[in-house]
């Protein structure tokens, strides 16, 4: 039976730990737990490649809509024949204060020739608890 034992070992496959590593991780052997947490760790790093969170994104295009709906109202045109109006969100999150943003905001519109207090008050509540979105870094540069 030894001789029978040895041959038999000899034609067995390789010893399964490669060919384990090599396959996908299927079964739920403590082998596999380092792979997994390696899954975990790549797909959490394919979540951290995107620099914005979605619904910050998403309040922020609300927002921008709100804002050229609100222009074509105050300045009685349509948006392609607004005039240059430039109203940056994230320069008004800089400003340390509400008088300073309100100034900024007013300086903005001066040649508005409808009163703009309640679109200043509206804007300036609705960007309350905003973050500042920085520009997105490239890769490889």
């Amino acid at each position: 039976m030894s001789a029978t034992d040895t041959e038999s070992s000899s034609q067995l496959p390789p010893p399964p730990g490669r060919v384990f590593f090599q396959a996908a991780p299927t079964g739920g052997c403590a082998a596999t737990a380092p792979d997994r947490r390696d899954d975990s760790v790549q797909k959490k790093q394919g979540k951290v490649t995107v620099k914005y969170d979605r619904k910050e994104l998403r309040k922020r295009l609300i927002l921008e809509e709100w804002i050229i709906e609100q222009l074509s109202e105050l300045y009685d045109c349509e948006e392609d024949e607004m005039p240059e109006v430039e109203i940056d969100i994230d320069d008004l999150l800089d400003e340390p204060s509400e008088d300073e943003r309100t100034t900024k905001l007013q300086e903005s519109l001066i040649d508005c020739y409808k009163p703009t207090e309640e679109f200043v008050k509206e804007l300036l509540s609705r960007i309350r608890g905003m973050r500042k979105l920085s520009a997105p870094q490239k890769k490889g540069l």
